[in-house]
């Protein structure tokens, strides 16, 4: 055969990429149809596939003809044989193992994915089981925090009601007595002895202790003096002085283990006589008149009346005083409260505490 009549074929062959990774067999190429230029081309003789190429040593055999769907010259292509034996290597292992592995994947993250949902679905159901707890616990604080308001609030109107009733009666009672008492007032008014009054008005305009203003000389005779006068009349006027001048002193006898001797017997003596009456009675108070260390026991009887005269003369220095911020008349009816206790003392009326 003639160099003219060499059957066409691939031009670089021996150096194209295509034609190196067909011919070592890592590429395989499956055209959809037959391109006419290529059958054309085909129906011609093929390479000579009696003889390997020739341009390079230790190249592999020749491959067979395989129908090219579009193959354009190889001049151009610049990828390099590794990378075209590496892509279609990765090719043929995802063919393979592709199918097997995702079918496993997709398994195992779908029951991740259900263990994951199972698992938020309880901590959820948890929580909220939780805060339905607490809120219900909060609903029973709340419901008890408003029944003890209402049970309070319920306290307090009763208690205002009751003290508005209280506050009332208590007025009425005050109006009701104030009336009582301006009434009686007014009767004694009407009683009273216009004599008297006028020695008092007289003596309050110019109040003194002195004995010759007719008010304190009616009191003396008939009051202080019939008060004052006991059997031991020298003790009597002695007595009589001391509360004129203010200097007696009253003090309750203190019961204690009385020491042994005869200073002992006398004072027991003296505590069961009375040293103004000269009665046989149980002393609980003793009198001191002004600086004078003797001490006197008196029985009950004695004491209240020497209290009587003394609660008046205080009264009276009082008024002296100017210590007393009344209108006459309230004072002129004290001045004869006074003179009444004077009278209950005098005839042997006086409390038991005396």
């Amino acid at each position: 055969m003639d160099a003219s009549e060499e059957p066409t074929g691939c031009p670089a062959r021996g150096t194209c990429p295509v034609f190196l990774a067909m011919s070592s067999g890592t590429v395989r190429y499956a055209p959809s149809g037959p391109d006419p230029s290529l059958e054309r081309n085909l129906e011609e003789e093929p390479w000579g596939t009696d003889s390997p190429p020739q341009p390079d040593e230790g190249l592999p055999p020749p491959c067979t003809a395989v129908p090219w769907k579009t193959v354009g010259p190889c001049k151009g292509h610049r990828e390099s044989p590794g990378a075209l034996v590496e892509g279609s290597a990765g090719q043929e292992a995802q063919g393979e193992e592709g199918p097997a592995a995702a079918p496993l994947d997709v398994s195992r993250l779908r029951s991740s994915s259900m263990e994951i949902r199972e698992k938020g679905s309880e901590f959820l159901k948890e929580e909220l089981h939780k805060a339905q707890k607490e809120l219900k616990l909060k609903d029973e604080e709340c419901e008890r925090l408003c029944r003890v308001r209402e049970q309070l609030e319920q306290e307090l109107e009763e208690l205002t009601a009751s003290l508005f009733e209280e506050a009332h009666k208590m007025v009425r009672e005050a109006n009701m007595k104030q009336a009582a008492s301006e009434k009686q007032l007014k009767e004694a008014r009407g009683k009273v002895d216009t004599t008297l009054f006028a020695e008092f008005q007289a003596w309050r305009a110019s109040p003194t202790l002195d004995k010759t203003s007719p008010f304190l000389d009616r009191v003396y005779r008939e009051d202080v003096s019939p008060c004052l006068d006991f059997t031991m009349q020298e003790l009597s006027a002695l007595v009589r002085a001391a509360v004129e001048d203010n200097t007696l002193t009253i003090e309750p006898v203190v019961s204690q283990t009385p020491p042994a001797g005869k200073v002992a017997e006398a004072q027991c003596r003296s505590a069961k006589t009375c040293a103004l009456s000269g009665l046989a009675r149980t002393c609980r108070h003793r009198i001191r008149l002004g600086d004078s260390e003797s001490l006197y026991y008196i029985s009950p009887s004695s004491r209240a009346r020497i209290t009587a005269v003394c609660n008046f003369f205080t009264y009276i220095r009082y008024i002296q005083q100017g210590l007393v911020r009344q209108d006459v008349e309230p004072m002129f009816w004290e001045v004869m409260r006074l003179r009444k206790e004077m009278s209950l003392a005098k005839l042997g009326f006086f409390p038991q505490e005396a």
